[in-house]
């Protein structure tokens, strides 16, 4: 009976972790493609792009935990639903840009449906990270299991900036990667105290929060005086 019990809260939290996932996806679709719009790129490469910021970080996340094939290979519904989602994002761009007769320009409000949805996609991946490196084995040190967060976060938008020649944003603006690292470290104190679902939320809640104060306010990591980094 415990055990019968025990499969349905996996069950649970699997799917729990499926559909915040397709959220993260989601949101990183749509934000990968529109910056693959803003830099001119044709419909297949505003897809790749899409694709690529979405299910970029699992991919690199699977391959440091040993997971093969990835799971993105043996389960393509993150890719269709990256490449579905980026498709209509050109599409919505494309017919906008044309009944206006001009280019998309960017306004203060893409730029913040853009910070929300990648802010948004960020604080998930980056506990899924966290659960997937669980899921392997709980003998894996505190390190490895911020390590792996933070790459299945950022790893994405890292890919997403070098494919469109932009340098990466985690490396020059609003203390990206470092709100990864704490929300990973927040959901490892509190995953043996508070469970899976209330750890993970906490986490991904945290990375939100210091990402919207990190915009507001502006908050950099140090950089040398003197060299241009916007």
């Amino acid at each position: 009976m415990q055990n019968i019990s025990e499969g349905i809260r996996l069950n649970h939290f699997d799917l729990f972790v499926f559909i915040i996932e397709i959220i993260s996806i989601t949101s990183f679709a749509v934000s990968g493609s529109i910056t693959a719009i803003k830099k001119g790129l044709d419909t297949f490469g505003v897809v790749i792009v899409g694709v690529t910021t979405s299910i970029g970080g699992g991919i690199l996340r699977d391959i440091i935990l040993g997971i093969t094939l990835p799971k993105t290979f043996t389960n393509p519904i993150y890719a269709a639903v990256a490449a579905v989602i980026s498709l209509l994002t050109f599409i919505i761009e494309y017919r906008h840009a044309k009944k206006l007769g001009e280019e998309i320009k960017s306004n203060k409000f893409t730029e913040a449906v853009m910070f929300w949805l990648d802010t948004l996609g960020l604080g998930i991946f980056t506990m899924v990270g966290v659960a997937t490196a669980y899921e392997i084995s709980n003998e894996f040190s505190g390190f490895l299991l911020c390590f792996v967060g933070v790459i299945t976060g950022v790893g994405g938008g890292i890919m997403r900036d070098i494919f469109v020649g932009n340098r990466p944003y985690i490396f020059v603006k609003h203390f990206y990667a470092s709100t990864c690292i704490i929300g990973s470290i927040v959901c490892i104190i509190l995953w043996n105290i508070c469970g899976r679902v209330i750890s993970m939320l906490v986490g991904a809640t945290v990375i939100v929060v210091l990402r919207f104060f990190a915009a507001k306010y502006r908050w950099n990591m140090p950089h040398v005086p003197g060299y241009d980094y916007k």
